[in-house]
């Protein structure tokens, strides 16, 4: 790891999947070269899910990621980043 790129933890808590879902997995493939893990829990009782990801990048490209999906009606994200 470079002094330029961080490590963090971004948590996306999607509601109504079934419109939401393919916008959120458009964006994370676009964003794929960053992303070193992913796992991701459906809740199809309320049609929502949890995503965790470990990313690996620079703020501005984790910014970017977050900043997208955050952007997304229904989708809240929260990250944690390494100083």
């Amino acid at each position: 790891m470079d002094s330029e790129t961080r490590i963090a933890v971004v948590g996306i808590f999607v509601e109504d999947r079934p419109n939401t879902a393919q916008k959120v997995n458009e964006i994370l493939s676009l964003h794929a070269d960053v992303i070193i893990g992913r796992l991701g829990v459906p809740h199809i009782k309320e049609n929502a899910g949890v995503i965790a990801l470990i990313v690996n990048g620079t703020t501005d490209e984790i910014g970017s990621l977050t900043g997208k999906l955050g952007s997304i009606k229904g989708v809240k994200v929260k990250s944690a980043v390494t100083t």
